[in-house]
This record gives C-alpha cells, sequence and structure tokens, in this order.
C-alpha cells in the first residue's frame, strides 16, 4: 500500500497535468481559424446590429469623415447616427500590421480609405481582406494616433499629452458594436500606380506597382535588418529613362516573413500605401510575401548615347511680366481672363500661369507646344520641370495632355489624351523645380502636340496658387 507522501507526489503530478491538459483545451478551443464567417455564438446579435445601423442610420462617405478632423482642432465625439462602408485592405495574418486596419471605399478604384485601431490582435480572422465591413460611428472619434502622422484613424476614445490629442483604440465592447460585418467578401482590386502618383490620398489603398525590383546592393539581404529594432525600409525601385524611380517597402520586426531573402528580380508587387510610425514617410506595407512577383530579370537603364535632342525649349529668351507669346507655342485661356505669362529669376527664365487677383471665379489656361514629327524618328521621350508656389489645394491642378489631330488654333476642338507625369505639388517647396521623369511617347505617329492645362480661381483663395514650367524637351533614339 502506497505511503501518504507516494499519494501526495501522484495527486501532484495528477494535478500539473490536468492543469496542462485544461490549458491546451482552453487554448485550442479559443484559436480563430480560417472559417471567415460570422461566429455562431456572436452571429446573431452582430446581424441585428448591422440591421439596425441600416435602418436608422444615415450612410455618409469616407470623404466625409476625413473632413471631420483638420490637424490641430480639437476632436469631438461622433453624437449622430452615421456610418459608413468600406472594404478591408490589410491583414495581420502575418504579423506586419498589428492592432489595426484598413478599409477603402470600393474593391477596385477606390476614392479614400481609413485606417481603424483596435484593441484586437489576430483581426484577419475577423476583419479579412476584402470584408465588407459598416462602422457605425456614433460615440467614435475621428483623428491621428500619433499627432501629425497625416493618417486619419477612427479610435475608440481620445488621450492628450504635451504633444496634442490623439485617438486610442477601440475597446472589445465597441469593437462588437461598432465595427459590423456583412456576409460579403469580395476581391480587392489592387489600384495600378507607379511610384511618382502615389500621395497621401493612397494611404490605406491596396495597390501595385509594376516593373519594379529591390535596389541594386540589396542582393542577399532580408526583408528585415537584424541590427534595427522595429521596422526596416528597403528601397525599390523601377528604370525610369536614364536613372530610377524609388520607393520604400517597410517590414515589421513581428512579420513572420522577416527573415525570408528578398527577390533579386523585376516584377509586380501589391501592397498597402503606409507611413512610418512618425508619419514623416509614405511607405508600402506587405500583407505577404505572395504579393511579391518578382521573377523576370531586371530592368536595364536607356543609355544617353543612344539619344539626341530633337527640341528643347529652356525659355531663357522669356521677358518679364509678359504674355507668353513664343514662336509655335500656343496660349490659350479657356476661362477667364487670365494666360501664361513669361517670367525671369535670378537670370532663369520660365513660364507660370497664376490665378492671384484675376478676379475670375473659374481660370483655366493651356499651353501647347509646336507641332512634332512622330514619323521622323523613334523611341521619343519628353522631360520637363514644374515648380509651384501658394497652392492650398489639390483642386488647383495641372494637367498633361497630347493630341494628334489639333489645327493649331482651335484648341478646344481637338482631342486631347491626359498623360500621367510627375509635377510639383504642395508637398514641395516653393519655387523649387521637380523633374516629370521621362515620358514615353513612341507609341505616337504623326503630328503630335503637347499641351499642359491649369485650372485655378481668382476669388477662391484656396485655389489661387501658380504653376511653372521650364526646361521642355523631347529626345529620340538615334
Amino acid at each position: 500500500m502506497k505511503n501518504k507522501l507516494a499519494i501526495r507526489t501522484e495527486m501532484k503530478r495528477y494535478l500539473r497535468l490536468l492543469t496542462v491538459f485544461t490549458f491546451i483545451t482552453t487554448i485550442t478551443s479559443c484559436v480563430q481559424d480560417d472559417d471567415f464567417s460570422v461566429p455562431t455564438s456572436l452571429g446573431n446579435e452582430e446581424n441585428q446590429n448591422l440591421q439596425t445601423l441600416l435602418e436608422n442610420g444615415t450612410e455618409v462617405s469616407m470623404e466625409t469623415v476625413k473632413a471631420m478632423y483638420q490637424e490641430g482642432e480639437v476632436i469631438e465625439q461622433i453624437t449622430s447616427d452615421i456610418y459608413i462602408k468600406g472594404y478591408v485592405t490589410s491583414s495581420d495574418f502575418t504579423g506586419n500590421f498589428y492592432k489595426e486596419f484598413f478599409i477603402q471605399d470600393a474593391p477596385e478604384n477606390p476614392s479614400n480609405a481609413l485606417k481603424v485601431i483596435l484593441n484586437r490582435v489576430d483581426s484577419y480572422n475577423q476583419f479579412n481582406p476584402g470584408r465588407e465591413v459598416y462602422i457605425n460611428l456614433k460615440g467614435l472619434y475621428i483623428g491621428e494616433e500619433r499627432v501629425g502622422n497625416g493618417v486619419t484613424t477612427i479610435g475608440g476614445k481620445t488621450e492628450t499629452d504635451q504633444y496634442g490629442t490623439t485617438v486610442v483604440a477601440l475597446t472589445e465592447n465597441q469593437i462588437k458594436t461598432n465595427l459590423l460585418r456583412s456576409q460579403n467578401t469580395t476581391t480587392i482590386s489592387p489600384k495600378a500606380m507607379t511610384f511618382s502618383q502615389i500621395s497621401d490620398d493612397n494611404i490605406g489603398m491596396l495597390i501595385s506597382v509594376d516593373n519594379v525590383e529591390f535596389e541594386d546592393n540589396l542582393e542577399g539581404a532580408t526583408y528585415f535588418d537584424p541590427i534595427e529594432d522595429y521596422d526596416t525600409k528597403r528601397t525599390l525601385q523601377t528604370c525610369d529613362g536614364f536613372g530610377y524611380a524609388t520607393f520604400p517597402l517597410e517590414t515589421s520586426s513581428f512579420a513572420n516573413f522577416k527573415d525570408d531573402l528578398l527577390p533579386t528580380g523585376n516584377g509586380l508587387i501589391t501592397a498597402i500605401v503606409n507611413k512610418t510610425f512618425d508619419g514623416s514617410t509614405l511607405v508600402l506595407t506587405l500583407n505577404k510575401t505572395e504579393d511579391v512577383n518578382l521573377n523576370d530579370e531586371r530592368c536595364s537603364l536607356l543609355d544617353p548615347s543612344d539619344f539626341t535632342v530633337i527640341f528643347e525649349e529652356d525659355f531663357q529668351t522669356a521677358i518679364n511680366n509678359t504674355n507668353f507669346d513664343f514662336e509655335g507655342w500656343t496660349n490659350f485661356n479657356e476661362e477667364g481672363n487670365y494666360k501664361w505669362r513669361e517670367k525671369t529669376y535670378s537670370g532663369n527664365g520660365y513660364i507660370e500661369f497664376s490665378t492671384y487677383n484675376s478676379g475670375s471665379p473659374v481660370n483655366i489656361a493651356w499651353v501647347v507646344t509646336p507641332a512634332f514629327d512622330m514619323d521622323a524618328q523613334d523611341n521619343e521621350f519628353l522631360n520637363f520641370k514644374t515648380a509651384q508656389h501658394h497652392l492650398d489645394s489639390p483642386e488647383n491642378t495641372i494637367e498633361l495632355f497630347v493630341s494628334t489631330n489639333y489645327n493649331g488654333t482651335d484648341v478646344l476642338a481637338a482631342t486631347w489624351e491626359p498623360i500621367s507625369a510627375n509635377f510639383a505639388s504642395q508637398s514641395d517647396d516653393w519655387y523649387d523645380f521637380v523633374d516629370s521623369g521621362l515620358i514615353d511617347l513612341s507609341s505616337y505617329s504623326g503630328t503630335l502636340y503637347v499641351a499642359f492645362k491649369v485650372v485655378g480661381s481668382g476669388t477662391d483663395t484656396t485655389l489661387d496658387g501658380a504653376y511653372q514650367i521650364d526646361d521642355l524637351s523631347i529626345i529620340a533614339s538615334n
């Protein structure tokens, strides 16, 4: 017969085993799997909350929600019965996002996106990419998670320190009552963009960039640099004529792919537009490495020796503060009385269109180049520089167009095709000229004209900024 000490020893062993078994059973039962349907345990409640919201609330746009917060203003609790609908773009499945997710306003071609911060990890099980989500905004706050980071965020309450007031994560109760899923999960179509097109307006959107590769000196490197503490930025590049356009990809130290080697080829990358922790820099953030498809040969830069200049205008003969009237060019005011002007400053000539003090509610002005014979050579590329000053609104725009049926006089009768380029923007310093990059014109034949169009206002002070153009040239292969 066992003595009391042996019995006590076996009882302790049994209790330890029972405790371990109970712990494992509990963990196993609580682990969320990849079944993205509404869990039975809260499905009825969640569905009822959503139905009530749709019946009694008013849907507003993400643009409206963004306008509720302006940096430096008091962050106030939303008291009206309003909601937004969006589609989840990010996932914390790999650990590259933490207690947050982004939603955009449409599965494809979105115009706005927002960040949601919540006190929950592994939210991908509930708020999976593509999930249609309705957010009851009543009782929540719109602001920034960190002062000055420029990322419009939905939070559950606010807190204030010496730097200002920020929003903080939704509680579990708020998640249940305010973040309501529908049964719909749809495929998000990444918005195709170039590096130069990415801006703060795209934060939170799922985008794709083609013809991308990692910087030459990163061969053999991993996504995360072990000498870093939290995040690592790796430079992506695309061949852009004679040089590279670049953009950073940021990876968290908690990402489960942080030690994976960077691919060395060229191809397509799909990621979320995001910002660094301090909000100083736009970055791309991966959901998973399966969204990095760099299996093609690396791109090659153009050789300057293979090209000659077939047209160039540096505007050095400009006469300051006169209407622009260079031979062969068209200076046309579609609306308002102001036209493009010749300008000189510190010995440099350029042209400028400003609506300041024009007195016209709407000012639209075109400047059109002389004609180019696109059949006289091959592989034509356009390049120019732009600068700005006093821009206060993205509606104060400059656009680039080309036409093959312009008759040289009637601008509005021609068919103008918009062309993407890198323009000076509000984020650039006043009067600092920004390079457009090389713009490929080789697909056009016959007679081609290039035009710039600016829209502004002489009465709306947010739209009375100025754009400047300098050093326009077209090159072609020898």
